[in-house]
């Protein structure tokens, strides 16, 4: 990485072992993408009057050349998002899926779906029986003689 990794840490006391956690899967990431410029973590901890839900949040933002990528999980009552180190591997889970994607797309491997026709002609009518745009109006046939 050309700057350095920062690990913020809200609502709660910061830990070493889960900044080492998450430098760990952000070298995983730059397997993806071996140019990555700035990588930033916040590791957020709801209020502590509400100690039944503690369930916690995790954004990545990383900046690449050309942009800029910000991904995470935001937890439902029913997820594991109990245990911050589920919580920080679903977070890198989804900024990998958000880089894949990214770079699929700037290697140009992305699946060019055919368009389909989405109507055929069946006949063409005369030009003196056209309509001048209102489908009320229908000029009548000259009939030969």
């Amino acid at each position: 990485m050309k700057l350095p990794i920062q690990v913020m840490f809200r609502n709660m006391d910061a830990s070493d072992a889960i900044e080492e956690a998450v430098r760990h899967r952000i070298i995983g990431l730059e397997r993806f993408h071996p140019r990555l410029m700035r990588c930033r973590v916040v590791v957020e901890a709801p209020h502590r009057h509400r100690k039944h839900d503690l369930l916690y949040r995790v954004r990545v933002d990383l900046t690449l050349p050309g942009g800029e990528i910000v991904a995470g999980r935001t937890p439902t009552a029913k997820e594991s998002h109990r245990d911050v180190y589920v919580a920080v591997r679903d977070a890198f889970v989804a900024t990998r899926r958000v880089l894949q994607d990214r770079v699929r797309r700037q290697r140009g491997q992305v699946k060019d779906h055919p368009s389909t026709a989405c109507a055929r002609v069946a006949r063409m009518l005369p030009k003196e029986a056209r309509t001048d745009g209102d489908p009320r109006k229908r000029r009548e046939r000259a009939s030969p003689p």
